[in-house]
């Protein structure tokens, strides 16, 4: 969908239950967080709980941009369907995605579809399971990698109280735009993916709503979706 210049970008935010939805998050309440950042910037935001139903409301491409908050949870074929029943859904996100339409993978999001073999590569990485971690939460400092895409022209280092992703794994092609210290090692925390015709970037901040008391994380965050969104990046 393009939106005609009268009106605001449309936002679809995907929030994790069921099979997406672990217990360590919150997130229909980090949803409706990030739905009300946008709107307070110019977007008009829906959030819609991850149901195999959900696949209509992408497929109707009635909104401009996706936003996947979700996880890993229970799979449950009694409350949730099947893998099968799923299959519409991922399809739908599918031609979302590989016709160019922009996703924002947020924090938890990078670990949602471990049933789609595709989300790696739609999302440039993956966390991998029992090499990937976190440190204990603590404030915390993440670094703007400088120059390294126009998404983060004008962005300052973020200081932050926010988990520390450590050891994740960027595929080859995407643009890293944040990283964090953790062992005297550089890791990589935020990057873009334009690879094999998708428009996609992930971000690992945004534990929960003490993440977003951090200005610097805010910013990082509208500079992502304006980019995914074709605005300026301080709209």
């Amino acid at each position: 969908m393009t939106s005609s210049p009268e009106a605001r970008p449309r936002v679809l935010v995907l929030a994790g239950r069921g099979r997406y939805e672990d217990p360590w998050h919150d997130h229909a309440a980090t949803s409706h967080l990030l739905a009300r950042l946008f709107e307070t910037h110019g977007l008009e935001a829906t959030v819609a709980s991850l149901f195999p139903s959900t696949a209509e409301l992408i497929a109707a491409r009635t909104h401009d941009l996706l936003v996947v908050n979700g996880g890993t949870g229970r799979v449950d074929p009694e409350f949730d369907g099947t893998d099968e029943d799923w299959q519409p859904f991922h399809r739908a996100l599918h031609d979302h995605v590989f016709s160019g339409a922009p996703l924002l993978a947020h924090h938890q999001g990078i670990n949602a579809f471990l049933d789609d073999p595709a989300w790696p590569r739609i999302i440039g990485g993956r966390w991998v399971r029992g090499t990937t971690y976190h440190p204990p939460r603590s404030p915390a400092l993440f670094r703007v990698v400088p120059g390294a895409h126009p998404l983060t022209e004008g962005l300052a280092d973020i200081p932050v109280d926010d988990e520390r992703y450590t050891l994740l794994a960027p595929e080859d092609g995407v643009v890293v735009t944040t990283t964090q210290l953790e062992a005297g090692v550089e890791h990589p925390t935020s990057w873009v993916n334009t690879a094999g015709g998708v428009r996609t970037v992930y971000d690992s901040l945004g534990h929960d709503a003490r993440a977003f008391e951090s200005p610097e994380r805010v910013a990082l965050l509208l500079h992502e979706v304006n980019w995914l969104l074709g605005r300026p990046l301080d709209a």
